[in-house]
């Protein structure tokens, strides 16, 4: 009986230092961030970035 909570617990405190999941989800995260930054500009520039080019668009031939 010992000897099954021995493992048990070795089993345990291998799965809690499995750090395998952790990289991904840090990279979720930055994308995440970088979506949200970019969604943002693009709020801000949208009218500014679409009035140049219908002034570039408008003085082609």
């Amino acid at each position: 009986m010992l000897k099954l909570f021995i493992n048990m617990k070795l089993a345990l405190t291998r799965l809690m230092d499995n750090e395998e999941g952790q990289g991904l989800t840090e990279y979720a995260l930055i994308l995440a961030l970088i979506a949200i930054v970019a969604i943002v500009a693009l709020n801000f520039l949208g009218g500014k970035v679409s009035g140049v080019l219908s002034t570039v668009g408008s003085s082609l031939p």
